[in-house]
């Protein structure tokens, strides 16, 4: 007899309002592990707004969310253990080389320095970027940004992956770089959301 597996995201009945304008009006999703679930809408629909409660960034006034087994909010430092969480404004420092962002958010997410660097390896490999590793972000393209961004929020192999539209005004080589890398870590059991407002995405 097979065993359910529970699902790591479990969102029910949530709901946001922001003054009399309604953001979510009762949303329900699951995503299990190696699952990519697309999160569908134009823009003001409320994904970000969903993404943002999910990572724990922001309070529903309804409905429940858990991740991994924990809930929130109670649970919100365990919560952030587990989770990857990549905006869609693009949060590296320009100054700085690939590399240097990288170690430096590992760091920030608690990883020794030995981890650090073979989570930046691995990130900069999975993006395709580790040719460019080196080299000052001022120089990379928006695409190439968009790269980083994205193997920023996947350093401590989080279990549960949420993406905010991160593709959006890329070019078609990063794009591809991009699904690629979310399906590969869809392949690796992460459970991953994926917010779009492009149908052809979803």
């Amino acid at each position: 007899m097979s065993v359910a597996i529970e699902p790591l995201v479990v969102v029910e009945g949530l709901a946001k309002s922001y003054g009399t304008r309604v953001a979510l009006a009762g949303i329900d999703l699951t995503v299990g592990g190696g699952e990519i679930v697309g999160l569908l809408g134009p823009n003001g629909a409320g994904k970000s707004t969903t993404l943002s409660i999910i990572s724990s960034l922001l309070r529903a006034d309804h409905g429940s969310v858990t991740l991994a087994g924990h809930r929130l909010p109670a649970a919100a430092r365990a919560v952030r253990r587990v989770l990857g969480f990549v905006p869609q404004r693009v949060a590296v420092y320009p100054t700085l080389t690939a590399t240097e962002n990288l170690r430096f958010f590992a760091r920030m997410q608690g990883l020794s320095a030995r981890a650090a660097t073979a989570a930046t390896a691995h990130a900069l490999a999975l993006v395709a970027l580790d040719g460019r590793a080196g080299e000052p972000v001022a120089r990379f393209s928006g695409g190439m940004r968009r790269r980083l961004n994205l193997a920023c929020g996947i350093l401590h192999h989080p279990r549960v992956l949420l993406l905010d539209e991160p593709t959006v005004g890329v070019d078609p080589q990063s794009r591809e770089r991009i699904f690629d890398a979310v399906a590969s870590l869809a392949r690796d059991g992460t459970g991953i959301l994926y917010s779009t407002h492009d149908m052809e995405e979803a």
